[in-house]
């Protein structure tokens, strides 16, 4: 019989603390007149607590769904596989066919187009051959079907990835086995720690991880009801393998409990009512350094992404100290308390960003590299319409990484 995961015997202690912080909040108010993040709003916590929940429930689900579609093992990998080769196909036709509708091949160095050479300067930027030769419907076709082979190729990797590098399928390659005894529970905590570093800063700086962790940086608020609102699709993406530990010999059950305490130790940082915990903030993970974490002010952005250590970020050059006031949520926030668009919003724009893209580097680009590229990116190309529709919220959910923008510069405005 499996054992049950820590964090859902810490339920009731969750909901305890939440109570608890929400009466402290109740007895100290804000002055009259004024807004503070850290004080309850109900949709907003009724949101983060479904998300919270999906954490728990989803990844049950969708480990049913994605086995058969395993390379090497599942029955319908090949499937999977074979969706994407034709999708690729249909694709790669769709550019040879824009490129020679568009003019062919770029002119040598020096020539201007006849098209080009009529316009004057003062007016708008010429459109791309694209929008101005390729069939809407056409467009949409191969914009569809660039998606579908990128979104292929992903889950492939993803699926792969994930069976190859579990913490049971490394364990039994391991020449160690360390036991049970407190060096190995050390080792299991303090590795888990420090890839759990890597990984979160990962999920800041590429757009297919921050697609997933973006839902826990969706809230405005700041209180104990936003450690809840997590992702809930974490098997379709990749990460640096916890399974390692394992190869060192850890036993796959110490490193399920070390993301476990991980999770517990950081519900209680995310709160505006501890301002410091002394000394400790020296080499702790607390909520003064959280806060920073969360707040979308460039100063504070893509900075301590430590979970129980804050050593990692001061050795590796991620440390800001908690100064200005935090302003928490994205740069461009979604404005939405539906958890199906929290969840969704960022694999959307992806989706879009993917679809009007002309050349495969583009494509797995605004998969791969950083949100502030894709941004960037859309901001030199002309708009090509119809190759997918926009919602209004196009570049809404986009947190631009420090290492993308340079924090001089002012935050983008929708």
């Amino acid at each position: 019989m499996s054992r049950v995961d820590l964090t859902v015997l810490a339920i009731p202690g969750f909901v305890g603390a939440m109570v608890a912080e929400h009466l402290w909040q109740r007895k100290h108010p804000a002055p009259a007149g004024t807004t503070r993040a850290g004080d309850y709003e109900l949709t907003d916590t009724i949101a983060s607590l479904t998300m919270g929940v999906g954490s728990l429930v989803v990844p049950h689900l969708t480990h049913r769904v994605l086995a058969p579609l395993t390379p090497g093992s599942g029955r319908w990998a090949r499937v999977l596989m074979g969706t994407g080769v034709a999708a690729a196909t249909i694709t790669t036709i769709g550019d040879v066919i824009r490129q020679r509708r568009s003019g062919g091949p770029l002119p040598r160095a020096g020539v201007i187009p006849d098209a080009a050479r009529a316009r004057s300067v003062s007016e708008a930027p010429l459109p791309s051959g694209e929008a101005m030769a390729v069939n809407p419907a056409w467009a949409r076709l191969t914009g569809g079907s660039a998606v579908a082979a990128v979104g292929a190729t992903a889950l492939c990797a993803a699926t792969t990835w994930a069976a190859q590098t579990s913490g049971r399928a490394l364990f039994e390659r391991s020449r160690w086995d360390l036991g049970t005894g407190p060096a190995a529970t050390a080792l299991a905590l303090l590795g888990w720690d420090f890839l759990y570093y890597w990984n979160h800063r990962l999920s800041h700086e590429s757009r297919w991880l921050w697609a997933l962790h973006v839902v826990h940086h969706s809230s405005e608020r700041y209180n104990l009801s936003t450690a809840l609102r997590q992702p809930v699709a974490e098997g379709f993406t990749l990460t640096v393998p916890y399974g390692l530990l394992a190869l060192a010999g850890v036993r796959p059950q110490l490193i399920e409990n070390a993301r476990s305490l991980n999770l517990l130790y950081q519900f209680w940082i995310h709160t505006e009512v501890i301002n410091s915990i002394g000394a400790l903030e020296r080499y702790l993970n607390t909520p003064s350094h959280h806060r920073v974490h969360h707040g979308s002010n460039r100063a504070y952005l893509d900075r301590n992404h430590g979970s129980i250590l804050i050593v990692w970020d001061r050795l590796f050059g991620t440390f800001e100290r908690e100064g200005e006031r935090p302003v928490y949520g994205l740069t461009r926030n979604i404005h939405t308390r539906n958890p199906l668009r929290i969840a969704t919003h960022e694999w959307r724009d992806i989706a879009r960003d993917i679809a009007g893209a002309t050349t495969w580097s583009d494509r797995f680009s605004y998969l791969l590299r950083g949100p502030g590229w894709g941004y960037a990116r859309r901001a030199r190309q002309a708009p090509v319409p119809s190759a997918m529709p926009q919602d209004g919220h196009r570049e809404v959910g986009v947190l631009v990484p420090r290492a993308q923008v340079p924090c001089r510069e002012p935050v983008l405005q929708p």
